[in-house]
């Protein structure tokens, strides 16, 4: 695989050139809603606006880019076929845009890749080959593919033309929210932000005003502080997220260099952070988001952005296991001080649980599940342990309840995640 990143392919995309590409994707992306959000608004003390871009064709921005990408092949490329590796997003929009441009594409995933997303990408048409245990192994198989066959790799995020694509966001975004004063986009490898920076500050500009743009990471895997201090991409030891989508060890060598030009600020969110927005968003907004996609309304939940004027926050992605968001959801309930886990000693006589239980029910909470047991825990003879999921109001609630069972000589002990 040769390439093709730093040395031929560098340079912030113009305005010109961002508003040709969009208009080379009229009608192959969906024009995303932008929303206003009260909830956000009373949080941050002025106006917050989502874009919903967690409707996108294939549930995310990717694209976007990949379609540019692909668009700017020759005939004899095409021909050879495409070659990607990814967990989701990235597999799903190179799929969709070979299809669309009849391209054949494979595909590389990890063995643990959630089954909504192995299903989607196969439905777009790419053969999808399951292979290690981690994208980067997915990534080196599919650039030892592309070496062997002469398919084109098509990078999720380290190359011009795709940020380039990405960059028509930034466009929608301006159009959608004339005097935004910031805008909030997730960062994982930097395609995505340094494409939109590159619209919204030439766009600001050509207007006469300043638009700030602040990029989000997880502080499981924030490798873009670490990298600006250094002044060139710096590879981190990351750990596992819920917001696997910008799981990336290290920034591309492309959107860095736009992204220390053009981005103001980089703030950093935790998963509790992020699990709290996505049941915010859920419960208020009415929107279904993956976890990288909501790393800007987590930001505003967590405090790490201040009153800045109209803002506006990128929901990027929508693609989300079941399974994932129902735990996700109750690890927002729990941070959100609105789900108690209980492991509750008891002695072994009668009348113990329906004692629990009534204090509980006196406190106005809701037992949602519970488990019995004398055996673990190093329990002696006469001894049991009581474990309850308890539905709570929120922090203050959680502590009256805590304080009721307390009060009545019990000695519950709250279980983290």
């Amino acid at each position: 695989m040769t390439n093709e990143t730093t040395t031929t392919l560098a340079g912030i995309p113009t305005l010109a050139e961002i508003q040709r590409v969009a208009d080379s994707l009229d009608g192959v992306i969906v024009r995303t809603p932008t929303l206003p959000s009260v909830a956000l608004t009373k949080v941050l003390g002025s106006p917050v606006s989502l874009k919903l871009e967690n409707l996108q064709r294939t549930g995310s921005f990717k694209i976007r880019g990949a379609v540019h990408r692909l668009s700017k092949l020759t005939a004899e490329e095409r021909a050879r076929g495409v070659v990607a590796a990814s967990a989701g997003n990235h597999a799903q929009g190179v799929a969709l845009a070979a299809q669309a441009l009849g391209i054949p594409a494979t595909i590389f995933m990890p063995m643990g890749v959630p089954v909504p997303k192995l299903l989607a990408t196969r439905g777009y048409g790419a053969e999808v080959v399951l292979e290690g245990e981690t994208v980067a192994t997915s990534l080196r198989l599919a650039a030892e593919f592309a070496e062997r066959t002469g398919a084109v790799f098509i990078p999720p995020f380290d190359h011009r033309d795709i940020v380039t694509g990405q960059a028509t966001l930034g466009l929608e975004l301006m159009e959608d929210v004339p005097d935004v004063d910031t805008i909030l986009v997730g960062i994982g490898g930097g395609g995505l932000i340094a494409g939109v920076a590159a619209a919204v500050k030439a766009r600001a500009a050509e207007q006469g005003r300043t638009v700030r743009v602040i990029g989000v990471q997880a502080e499981n895997a924030a490798a873009m502080g670490p990298s600006l201090d250094a002044g060139h991409p710096v590879e981190i030891v990351t750990q596992p997220t819920i917001a696997d989508g910008i799981l990336v060890a290290r920034p591309g060598d492309v959107p860095f260099a736009m992204i220390q030009e053009l981005v103001d600020e980089v703030v950093t969110v935790s998963d509790d952070d992020i699990a709290r927005a996505l049941l915010l968003l859920l419960e208020q907004a009415k929107v279904v988001v993956e976890p990288a996609g909501a790393v800007g309304v987590a930001a505003i939940l967590a405090g790490k952005v201040h009153d800045t004027g109209n803002t506006l926050a990128v929901l990027s992605g929508g693609n989300i296991d079941p399974l994932l968001l129902q735990r996700v959801v109750s690890h927002g309930l729990a941070a959100s001080g609105r789900y108690l886990t209980l492991r509750i000693p008891l002695p072994d006589r009668p009348g113990q649980l329906a004692r629990v239980s009534e204090l509980i029910a006196h406190a106005g909470a809701n037992v949602i599940e519970a488990m019995h047991t004398r055996h673990g825990h190093g329990l002696q003879i006469n001894d049991v342990i009581l474990e309850l999921s308890v539905e709570t109001r929120g922090p203050e609630h959680s502590q009256l309840t805590l304080d009721t069972l307390r009060a009545a000589g019990f000695e519950p002990v709250v279980v983290q995640d």
